[in-house]
């Protein structure tokens, strides 16, 4: 099985830097980086192409800046990979050293695995990026909600399976089968602008009888305090994600198939 981490990203270059020396210090490493650039500068593309100097395999997909078309740029990495399996998490989010063993050690088929994220505190953030740190102690100041920090290999392995959405599933934490993304069509470009994105291609993975499955005490990421995106367009995303649930659609019309060979 051929696994790949999907990143997605948008001018934070220091950040998406500190996550790419936390993926490549992982117990498992991916066969496949795939960078989803939503139109960053060449900053950005200068942090990358450090870390293919050092063998990273790193896959670089990027679109012009038109504003927030995260689900476009999702959809344009996962149709260049050449993996089996896919871990998807954000730019601005670390890895604990064993977030991919633990992801590869519940993958099932049919099912999709959910994890959720650490936080470190908007006080810690300079710290943080100026020694570089991606590993944090339960105890740790700089981090809050910090049971989501505590790894527990047969804890973790308790969670079941369920065709009912949770309103725990974040994008920035989330794995799935790449022939389950390409059969619900990927993610749905007429979401554009920050909100539902996620959830909505979720809510198609389950309309199509694929389960989801939490991934606690394991999974393990820390989420860099930023500020909050635009919601500008939150509410038009709402009412596509309504029809998804209503309709209960499984393929999206504009999706991943326009970039498939």
């Amino acid at each position: 099985m051929k696994i790949a981490l999907l990143i997605s990203t948008y001018n934070w270059p220091k950040a998406l830097e500190l996550v790419l020396k936390s993926a490549a210090d992982q117990s498992s490493i991916p066969d496949e980086i795939l960078i989803a650039d939503d139109g960053s500068t060449e900053e950005t593309a200068a942090v990358i192409e450090k870390f293919r100097q050092e063998n990273l395999p790193l896959i670089h997909t990027w679109q012009e800046d038109r504003g927030f078309h995260k689900s476009a740029v999702l959809n344009k990495a996962v149709a260049k990979s050449s993996s089996d399996y896919i871990i998807q998490i954000d730019g601005d989010c670390v890895l604990h050293k064993d977030f991919m063993k633990d992801h590869l050690a519940m993958v099932r088929e049919n099912v999709f695995l959910y994890g959720s994220r650490v936080n470190i505190t908007a006080g810690a953030l300079e710290e943080v990026m100026e020694k570089e740190l991606y590993s944090f102690s339960f105890f740790s100041g700089l981090i809050k909600k910090r049971t989501r920090n505590i790894r527990i290999p047969a804890f973790r392995d308790t969670y079941r399976e369920s065709n009912v959405f949770s309103s725990k599933v974040r994008g920035c934490n989330l794995s799935y089968w790449r022939k389950d993304f390409i059969e619900v069509n990927g993610y749905d470009e007429d979401m554009e602008g920050w909100g539902r994105e996620d959830s909505e291609f979720v809510i198609r993975l389950l309309n199509k009888g694929i389960k989801g499955k939490r991934l606690r005490y394991g999974g393990i990421i820390y989420h860099l305090y930023h500020p909050e995106n635009s919601r500008e367009r939150l509410a038009e995303n709402e009412k596509i994600q309504k029809l998804s649930i209503q309709r209960k659609i499984v393929r999206c019309k504009n999706g991943v198939e326009k970039y498939l060979k």
